[in-house]
């Protein structure tokens, strides 16, 4: 594939999403021009390579299942790899609006991460409950951290220019919620700009999600260790030494 300035990787993780995956393909190359896609199957146990290079994707196929943080440092190291600078993840379900992608992708104009944001006035998307009340405390929390205003940090459609590619490379976990939180405030602590874009969300098009009602249950506590973990995590200051002295 022939890359221009203005070529953006399209990063779509995807287990077992056969029903899904070809039409979010299509959309995307439809939707701009100058978008390559590179969909992760996450060792889905379907036929989820196959839709998804019929649908004109490159496809990286994973062994065995590795969530979403593996799935999406896989397609980084592929992005550095072939010299991409401008990369964005699109879930494989039909969520994310392919129609929005420029819009996210332009907030890197001034930032290093833009991420779609679902709660800023657009669309109807709402979440109600635990899972509501944990997204409101882990936004106000790490919009301290990024020192700017963001109102959701736990939304999987962001772009990330090549300071965000190389620091994702270096570190970005695979456990619950690192793909999203933890990748987000290491990145801050190594001093990448964070920005977000309002976006719409869509009803998932086929399938089910994959937080139940059990799960949402349990959302907040989870959220609240998991960014206790993230903010724990900041990067070490070498220590100064005689020679250095």
């Amino acid at each position: 594939m022939t890359q221009t300035a203005d070529t953006v990787l399209v990063i779509v993780p995807a287990w077992n999403e056969e029903r899904n995956v070809g039409n979010t393909v299509r959309e995307i190359l439809t939707a701009g021009k100058d978008f390559h896609v590179a969909v992760v199957d996450d060792g889905s146990v379907d036929a989820t390579s196959q839709v998804a290079r019929e649908a004109g994707a490159t496809v990286l196929t994973l062994p065995f299942n590795l969530g979403v943080g593996g799935a999406m440092r896989t397609g980084f190291t592929y992005a550095q790899r072939n010299g991409y600078r401008r990369v964005i993840q699109v879930d494989a379900d039909g969520q994310h609006n392919p129609a929005d992608i420029e819009r996210v992708v332009a907030g890197l104009e001034n930032a290093d991460i833009s991420i779609g944001a679902r709660f800023s006035d657009v669309g109807d998307y709402k979440v109600r409950g635990p899972r509501r009340w944990a997204m409101v405390v882990l936004a106000a929390i790490v919009s301290r951290v990024a020192r700017t205003t963001l109102t959701d940090v736990t939304s999987g459609f962001r772009a990330a220019n090549a300071r965000a590619i190389d620091q994702y490379v270096k570190y970005y976990p695979a456990e619950y919620l690192g793909d999203t939180l933890d990748s987000l405030v290491v990145a801050c602590h190594a001093g990448l700009r964070v920005t977000q874009v309002p976006v719409a969300m869509r009803p998932r098009a086929h399938g089910t999600p994959s937080q139940g009602a059990f799960g949402s249950t349990v959302y907040l506590a989870r959220s609240v260790l998991a960014l206790g973990l993230a903010l724990l995590r900041r990067p070490r200051t070498p220590r100064r030494t005689e020679e250095s002295a």
